[in-house]
């Protein structure tokens, strides 16, 4: 991936939402060498008191505005995934490095123009999989790398959660269960990080198939998804996810089955990570920075400034779009 030497990184936000307040905003400036100096959202009263609120000091409604503004020379995009693209392009086009939300597009399609367009320009593209450096994943990776279940012969993903207040919406729905603007329903806004992370253990998924359904009836996009999917070292796995649940049934888990025991992990609530052998059972509690995209932040500016390398590309990332799209059936 092609490597900057840039001194400052100065960031224009293109987005101003919830995401940018708590998990991803903050650490940008308290990473050395790292500064916001720009953002930008379609509403003028959200982005001026944004930019307020945040003491920073260019604010704009247009995207090519902030691409444009000569302080900023990095990009974070965090709008809805069917924008991502459209936003990557220009501020490569323009020599901008962006970092782009999960999933890196609304389609493994668009991936691949976001992947040309780096490569045609030399520009990296960095894609927010920050759970691959957060302590918590890290600590389960070293589990497997060390044994502690022995030879891992199947993965099971399972998730499960109640309708969402704003589901029951009908005529004001969020965006996340618009096919146009998220790619899918809410498995394609929650399953990538958990795809990620599976790949940063166990390799690439090779083959993947699903099968999907409506079956609460409140918007148009999958609310119940199955599927099964092989890594390309043979190793078999399975997922299902259903955003229709009863409340009693909330679930969180990515179960690792060993020839000696096993292993389970959450990937949004954190729980501890549990580990059952013959030695018995062992409940690890593993903290995360309060900022838990700060450790991939730190990453990509290092990147920029030439005085490290970030692995987080779009190319990494384009792989969970394929998987995605296999097992909704849109390829």
């Amino acid at each position: 991936m092609t490597r900057s030497n840039l001194r400052k990184i100065r960031w224009g936000f293109i987005g101003c939402g919830e995401a940018t307040e708590k998990k991803s905003g903050p650490a940008f400036s308290q990473i050395p060498g790292s500064t916001v100096v720009a953002v930008m959202s379609r509403s003028r009263e959200k982005t001026q008191a944004y930019a307020e609120r945040h003491h920073i000091p260019h604010w704009y409604t247009d995207a090519q505005q902030l691409i444009n503004d000569p302080e900023v020379n990095a990009v974070y995009i965090a709008t809805p995934p069917s924008s991502h693209a459209t936003y990557a392009i220009m501020a490569m086009r323009a020599g901008k490095p962006p970092y782009v939300e999960k999933p890196l597009a609304s389609s493994y399609l668009d991936c691949q123009r976001i992947n040309r367009v780096s490569e045609q320009t030399g520009v990296p593209c960095f894609v927010a999989y920050y759970r691959r450096f957060l302590p918590y994943f890290l600590r389960v990776r070293e589990l497997v790398s060390a044994g502690a279940i022995g030879k891992v012969v199947s993965v099971q993903v399972q998730f499960s959660a109640p309708p969402r207040d704003l589901d029951y919406h009908s005529t004001n729905l969020p965006w996340r269960v618009q096919r146009d603007i998220a790619g899918g329903g809410y498995f394609y806004d929650l399953a990538p990080h958990q795809i990620d992370i599976l790949q940063e253990i166990f390799g690439p998924i090779v083959r993947a198939k699903g099968y999907s359904a409506n079956l609460g009836g409140l918007y148009q996009t999958e609310d119940t998804v199955s599927a099964c999917f092989q890594f390309n070292n043979g190793l078999p796995g399975s997922g299902s996810w259903c955003f229709v649940s009863h409340e009693s049934v909330r679930t969180d888990r990515i179960l690792l089955m060993g020839e000696t025991g096993q292993l389970s992990f959450s990937v949004y609530t954190y729980d501890p990570i549990m580990l059952s052998t013959e030695s018995g059972h062992e409940s690890i509690a593993v903290p995360n920075p309060p900022f838990v995209q700060m450790p991939l932040i730190e990453r990509v500016v290092q990147h920029l400034q030439g005085i490290g390398n970030c692995t987080a590309d779009s190319l990494s990332a384009t792989s969970v779009n394929w998987v995605m799209d296999q097992i909704l059936g849109k390829m």
